[in-house]
């Protein structure tokens, strides 16, 4: 009696969720998940985001791109690497004035946008308070080419409590990128388990073949 071989299971994690699933990301959209404080102080956080180093000193980080900073529990405050890097700026989630901008979801950060680091706060870009915030950035890459990004941050009771929670930007230069509705995962990990995925199938595939 010939025996067919059971297909290939799916990879599944811990939780027992299956890790093979439709990826609403394009391929070139490099997400990583931060989890990380910012501390409310004169100096903050520093963001390297293609190296993923931080450190509470631009010594620290070097490279950086990013650093949300500062002292007060009503405004967050910006500080931006040379030209080109900048946050986007604009009236936000129901801001009353321009500044850093807290971004809804959909919102394309291009070459259209407009970039600065004005300190932000519920009125100043509409940051909302006990929630999660996006917000979008240029910088320039070690390819020393502008490329854009979004990051995704929750801010607690106030703005001084704020936990940056994952940076995604566009590996292509000049090349814009959407806020998500939802977290992503990154697409190196996306396309390593698929990559698994279809060289089991193909195995049993060769294994039915032959049994038949």
């Amino acid at each position: 009696m010939n025996l067919v071989p059971a297909a290939p299971a799916l990879l599944v994690g811990t939780a027992g969720v299956s890790l093979v699933t439709p990826v609403t990301a394009t391929a070139n959209v490099l997400v990583h998940n931060w989890n990380i404080v910012i501390p409310n102080n004169i100096d903050g956080l520093y963001l390297n985001v293609e190296t993923h180093a931080s450190g509470t000193t631009a010594g620290s980080a070097l490279g950086w791109d990013l650093n949300p900073y500062g002292t007060s529990t009503t405004t967050m405050s910006w500080f931006g690497a040379a030209a080109p890097s900048g946050n986007v700026t604009g009236l936000g989630q129901g801001g009353t004035s321009v500044a850093v901008a807290s971004l809804s979801v959909g919102y394309v950060v291009s070459s259209a946008s407009t970039f600065g680091n004005t300190a932000s706060s519920v009125a100043a870009g509409g940051w909302k308070l006990n929630s999660d915030n996006y917000f979008g950035f240029r910088f320039k890459a070690a390819d020393n080419l502008t490329h854009y990004g979004y990051g995704l941050m929750t801010i607690g009771a106030t703005m001084g409590v704020r936990t940056l929670q994952s940076i995604g930007y566009e590996s292509i230069a000049a090349t814009s990128v959407t806020i998500p509705n939802g977290s992503v995962p990154e697409p190196e990990e996306t396309a390593a388990v698929f990559a698994a995925g279809a060289v089991g199938l193909a195995a049993y595939r060769r294994l039915r073949r032959r049994a038949n």
